[in-house]
């Protein structure tokens, strides 16, 4: 059983420490973004109007969940509409994005998942605007107090420094995706690949369902659970697309916080979790 574990370990340490390099510069260049050119993309997206839906789509595509976080308190005082938050969530990929290009044979991945949450994004957007923002913000909701809520907020990362932030967020993901890593490479040698392709339901129609359910959950850790299943073949892209469309991130969490329309939350968040479920099965049907 030792030799067991001890393989494992020397398994995940392997597949896990070569990806750091890559982490590392993906959340540099994401830091020198934000730091840079955050207050140019907040002004951009808080004076979209009747097009921010477009906008929203393509600056969710952004990685992290900053600007689901600035999307959510935006909504909340009235700043964009209905169909621009839902864009910004469901193009919102939040740790996807890094994780992938930290491993070089899964860089690919990562045109086609921006190029389909795009699309659904902006899909998704249109019709709720068309269908529902006129109802949602027919509310004189009083503006929000807080505009922006920065998400670096407990680590003081603008404080520090971009180079602070990229090695904070590189170690607490590390962490994430070497935990996670451990369990998977735990599961395949005791279940074997088959056993755990069929316990995820693999090939199903439900296989979207479950990873969008866990795309709901507010934290970093469900895309990086969702990106290492996809990397380990253990879900498909359309499951994994799934997944990732139904989470923002933290932005849940804010919105609701923010946004005391307590039933436009909910509507929002169904939305997005039935535009993530819908492109899943699409693509999954398709073979993509």
């Amino acid at each position: 059983m030792s030799e067991i574990i001890l393989h494992i370990l020397k398994h995940t340490i392997s597949d896990t420490f070569k990806m750091l390099p890559f982490l590392f510069l993906a959340y540099f260049l994401i830091e020198y973004i934000e730091y840079k050119k955050s207050h140019t993309i907040e002004n951009i997206l808080s004076n979209t109007g009747k097009f921010g839906f477009v906008v929203g789509s393509l600056l969710g595509c952004v990685p992290q969940c900053g600007f689901s976080v600035l999307a959510a308190n935006f909504y909340a005082g009235r700043i964009i509409t209905t169909g621009t938050i839902v864009s910004v969530f469901v193009s919102t990929s939040d740790e996807a994005i890094p994780v992938l290009l930290s491993n070089p044979e899964s860089s690919d991945i990562v045109l086609k998942l921006i190029i389909v949450k795009i699309i659904a994004a902006l899909i998704a957007g249109f019709l709720t605007d068309l269908f529902l923002s006129r109802s949602f913000n027919k509310n004189d909701a009083p503006l929000h107090e807080q505009i922006h809520e920065d998400i670096c907020t407990d680590c003081d990362c603008e404080k520090h420094g971009i180079l602070y932030g990229a090695l904070r967020h590189t170690v607490s993901i590390y962490i994430f995706i070497f935990i996670i890593s451990l369990i998977l490479n735990t599961a395949i040698e005791f279940l074997g690949h088959e056993r755990l392709a069929s316990l995820l339901l693999t090939g199903s129609v439900f296989q979207p369902v479950i990873a969008a359910i866990i795309g709901l959950i507010p934290n970093c850790a469900s895309s990086v659970v969702l990106t290492e299943l996809l990397m380990s073949g253990a879900i498909s892209f359309g499951s994994a697309v799934s997944g990732l469309c139904a989470g923002a991130g933290v932005g849940n969490l804010v919105l609701f916080k923010a946004n005391r329309q307590k039933k436009e939350n909910i509507y929002v968040v169904l939305i997005v979790a039935l535009t993530g479920i819908i492109t899943g099965l699409i693509l999954q049907t398709l073979g993509v």
